[in-house]
């Protein structure tokens, strides 16, 4: 059984007439519960819930402290290429866009490895536009050969691959997997993913799970909130968030919940999320998931990602930069050194604070930065 079964069960669940049942003691009846099952967390989402955000606050962060203590992992993101075989309406780095194309040679891949490792962050996550031809498997894998003498623990953001090729990465020194389905709504999906690999709806929805067959050590998937009604997305979310936990109980799962950002194109949000709702996402996954590890990326500016981490953050983002060689390729305006002048990020970023700036605000509210979580053996 593959989620994508799940998924049919409830794809076309009417949510709207659903909510209209949630009354406040539902709300409240969740909150007296430590396990919830499914109509718990569409009670959490519902509009009725705003009104109870401040006691849903409080409990998701005595449930996070339970389960995570004041600890917050570290981690940046480190670009190889930004070459795409898709047409994504929504980012910076589809085929159509007249960006300039790039892809690190290892001896670039070594620099920025260097710069990284220089900050004391032993996590990082690798992306690739996704292009198997310009970056293939053996190529990510000669990457990882040189990041692994710099890094205890690396993840990927490629382009699905399957089973064997996930297994061949954990071999050469991968232990986590990040992919987005970016919306579960296989109509909206359709038409944002004009052409490509990428429009393979099922290859990618299953592509967490031949990660956790693999033997991948966590697996964060996402949407990305914009391109859909956001409730009826993380309904989806923690849906498969569950589905992947129950599956693979030896594996951390976590999510992320991204907003749109502006990038190259200016394709802008059909379905505005504003921060009252991104709380309230965060907080019903917590409730629902306990042991669900939660990342909030820069995006997010960096007041609203500071206010957001007791209420159930588990994962920050540090030094980032959505540039390909963006850590020591910039000029001093952190702009790519392109011929033309122009800027191939995958996105803007809002929180441009460094390593030890975040280090120091984690500090500072009385938590512990973690720049070494675990170490792959």
């Amino acid at each position: 059984m593959s989620f994508y079964e799940v998924y049919s069960q409830y794809k076309n669940l009417d949510l709207e007439k659903e909510f209209e049942g949630i009354s406040s003691a539902d709300i409240s009846d969740s909150l007296d519960l430590d396990v919830l099952e499914i109509h718990h967390l569409i009670a959490l989402l519902s509009p009725q819930a705003e009104n109870h955000l401040e006691a849903m606050a409080q409990k998701a962060h005595a449930i996070t402290l339970r389960y995570f203590g004041k600890t917050i992992q570290l981690y940046t993101p480190m670009y190889l290429s930004n070459y795409c075989d898709n047409y994504c309406l929504y980012c910076g780095f589809n085929k159509q866009n007249k960006a300039e194309r790039k892809k690190l040679t290892l001896g670039e891949v070594g620099e920025e490895a260097r710069f990284i490792a220089e900050t004391g962050l032993k996590h990082i996550l690798i992306l690739t536009g996704e292009s198997k031809q310009m970056s293939p498997v053996s190529y990510i894998k000669e990457c990882v050969g040189i990041l692994k003498k710099y890094f205890s623990s690396i993840a990927i953001e490629i382009y699905p691959l399957s089973e064997e090729e996930y297994r061949e990465l954990v071999a050469a020194g991968v232990d986590g997997l990040t992919i987005y389905q970016e919306t579960y709504d296989e109509e909206i999906y359709g038409k944002m993913h004009l052409s490509g690999p990428k429009k393979d709806y099922c290859f990618r929805l299953n592509a967490p799970e031949r990660g956790g067959n693999a033997h991948m050590h966590n697996v964060n998937i996402g949407v990305l909130l914009g391109l859909n009604d956001w409730r009826r997305d993380v309904f989806f979310l923690g849906m498969h968030a569950k589905y992947l936990q129950d599956k693979f109980s030896d594996v951390e799962i976590g999510i992320s919940v991204p907003r749109i950002r502006p990038q190259a194109g200016n394709f802008r949000a059909l379905y505005p999320v504003s921060d009252k709702h991104i709380v309230q996402i965060i907080l019903a996954l917590r409730l629902f998931l306990p042991r669900l590890s939660i990342s909030i990326s820069t995006r997010e500016g960096s007041l609203f990602r500071e206010n957001l981490i007791p209420l159930g953050i588990t994962r920050l983002s540090a030094g980032s930069t959505t540039i390909v060689g963006g850590h020591t390729l910039g000029n001093e305006d952190g702009k790519c050194k392109m011929e033309d002048g122009r800027n191939p990020e995958q996105f803007e970023i809002s929180d441009k604070r460094s390593v030890e700036e975040i280090k120091a605000m984690l500090e500072k509210r009385g938590y512990q930065p973690v720049l070494k979580d675990w170490m792959h053996i």
